[in-house]
């Protein structure tokens, strides 16, 4: 129990000794880190520590050298790729990966189509509860497009649309999957003050509202210490301080490693 007495929040996300190498390089040093349900969770550290890398091994993206990664239990490498969505966990990228010729709503249902029956012939013939199906997907979709404030963009082509508004989608498009954990890579770049204060509106919104844990890799040290529960510092590949915001921003090693290289 905690020291109020109350049970802590099950491990969400739990990853052992990570290890990453690319021939002689080694991306990822026995990384350890875990995300409680009902946690958002900062990694941050300089360009090249290994942040990125350790969300493709997490996503199932990379296969690391060494070391395990459950998510609520379940072995994400011993998982296909396209499963993982089923163990609720969904991802943006760094730069938006969007169909830019396609609607903003066709995009966004790419994230829910995981979710829908696996019936394949059933959607070939279109079927009436195919159909049905795809309806209700799509009513999700503009409902999730609306909760981010995006609604009125459903029809725009999403190559057209501003960078900001792009982020917005792909998380939307993430949303659609349902998911428990949420992975979202530097989700503030490249977005103005203004911006990045309604994304964390945003992010404080996904816990509190749709029950989502968040693992967040930012630069935007600002915005991790408005949000963020506790934050992992990672420095060429190894982790190399955890704790809250306050706690990391006063960490000797931090402050050379990170804070003072002006991130």
């Amino acid at each position: 129990m905690t020291e109020t007495g109350q049970h802590p929040a099950p491990v969400l996300l739990d990853v052992r000794g990570l290890s990453l190498t690319f021939g002689g390089l080694r991306a990822l040093d026995g990384v350890d880190l875990t995300v409680a349900a009902g946690e958002i969770c900062g990694l941050v550290g300089p360009n090249g520590a290994g942040k990125t890398s350790l969300f493709n091994c997490v996503s199932g993206l990379y296969r690391p050298s060494a070391g395990t990664v459950l998510v609520d239990g379940t072995d994400v490498l011993r998982t296909a790729p396209h499963r993982l969505a089923g163990l609720g966990l969904a991802r943006t990228f760094q730069h938006p990966v969007l169909q830019p010729d396609a609607t903003v709503l066709a995009n966004v249902l790419l994230g829910g189509h995981a979710r829908l029956p696996a019936r394949l012939a059933g959607y070939a013939v279109r079927w009436p509860g195919a159909r049905r199906a795809e309806r209700e997907l799509a009513a999700e979709a503009r409902e999730t497009l609306g909760w981010l404030g995006i609604a009125e963009l459903a029809g725009e082509p999403a190559g057209s649309l501003p960078y900001g508004a792009m982020k917005r989608v792909e998380l939307a498009r993430a949303l659609l999957a349902h998911p428990r954990l949420l992975l979202l890579d530097e989700l503030a770049s490249g977005l103005v003050h203004e911006e990045v204060h309604a994304l964390g509106e945003v992010i404080r919104r996904l816990r509190s509202e749709r029950d989502v844990s968040v693992l967040l890799v930012e630069h935007h040290m600002g915005l991790v210490a408005a949000i963020c529960d506790k934050v992992v510092v990672l420095v060429q590949g190894r982790k190399v301080a955890e704790g809250s915001a306050a706690e990391i921003q006063r960490d000797p090693v931090v402050v050379e490693a990170y804070l003072g290289r002006g991130a």
